[in-house]
């Protein structure tokens, strides 16, 4: 673990911030111990907008030494708001100490866009998940894709963007799906490829099947969510229903943010309960996630079925 003090944490995000654009951008994150010091903290560049999110309470003096910081972060590199949010609290979440939030905040990342919410915990996008969204784009062309566990569907504006003939959104939050919808209307992208199912998939695998055979199938759980998943237990679940959904040749990635869950949890699933697939790579974490372990960062893997000869 790295131990960092006030003015270099000031000096790590002036530095991720030399290069600033339009695009959402982690460039302080201290989750999953990265920094000793810190490892309570993350900030976020989105657009004109400066936020930082505190997962536990601090001592106020602390708290006080990282606004201040951060204030003259926000004053010297043109952003027009600045927020903080208390992830552990359970109201008020959210704190604007400059400007205002915008009426529509979006998010940009590659050329696209993505609607946000600073009423939510969660904004609606993952900026660690960059990368796979890439991937998805790259290899979704003429492809019909399914996006279990979608959220907000960031994959699916991803893989239509990227030509893909169809998508099918999985996810039981229907506000979540909403949100998805207009993502894919802010992106001009046709919504009569795309399929928003609000199911619980481990009780719908008949009907996620109808939409198939999948060519693609991107598989992003949370590691825990009371009363709905818990990937220790529920992942293998998914796995075991591949060979139920997939086309020949179908490509699946598979992701996991549970920092106590390493890479091998995974591959062993898929030897198991669905050998058919082979694993083929590991795709690189956008580098502002990269930790010093990454078997505690987010694992994106990558599994494709294997060709049977005749």
């Amino acid at each position: 673990m790295n131990s960092i003090n006030i003015e270099k944490l000031k000096e790590i995000i002036l530095k991720n911030l030399e290069n600033k654009s339009v695009d959402f951008k982690r460039v302080f994150h201290g989750r999953g111990n990265f920094y000793d010091d810190f490892n309570y903290l993350v900030v976020d560049s989105i657009n004109d907008i400066l936020m930082a999110t505190f997962f536990e309470e601090v001592d106020v003096d602390t708290q006080k030494e990282i606004t201040k910081i951060l204030d003259e972060v926000y004053a010297t590199k043109g952003f027009k708001t600045f927020i903080i949010q208390r992830r552990y609290k359970k109201d008020n979440l959210y704190e604007i100490l400059r400007g205002k939030i915008p009426e529509n905040p979006i998010a940009y990342e590659n050329g696209l866009k993505y609607a946000l919410n600073f009423s939510n915990q969660n904004i609606g996008i993952f900026p660690d998940m960059k990368n796979g969204r890439s991937f998805i784009k790259e290899i979704s062309k003429d492809k019909n894709v399914l996006n279990l566990f979608s959220y907000t569907c960031a994959f699916s504006v991803s893989a239509i963007s990227g030509g893909a003939l169809k998508v099918v959104n999985v996810d039981m939050a229907k506000n979540a799906l909403t949100t998805g919808r207009i993502n894919h209307h802010l992106n001009n992208l046709d919504t009569k490829k795309v399929k928003f199912l609000p199911y619980d998939i481990l009780k719908s695998w008949n009907r996620i099947k109808k939409e198939g055979p999948y060519e693609i199938i991107v598989i992003d759980p949370p590691s825990f969510q009371k009363g709905s998943f818990e990937a220790s237990k529920d992942y293998e679940k998914i796995i075991r229903r591949l060979n139920e959904l997939a086309a020949p040749d179908c490509t699946i990635l598979s992701c996991l943010n549970a920092p106590e869950l390493d890479s091998d949890f995974i591959k062993n699933k898929f030897s198991e309960f669905a050998p058919s697939f082979k694993f083929v790579k590991r795709l690189e974490n956008v580098e502002e996630f990269v930790a010093i372990d990454e078997e505690k960062s987010l694992k994106n893997l990558v599994f494709k079925m294997k060709l049977i000869d005749n």
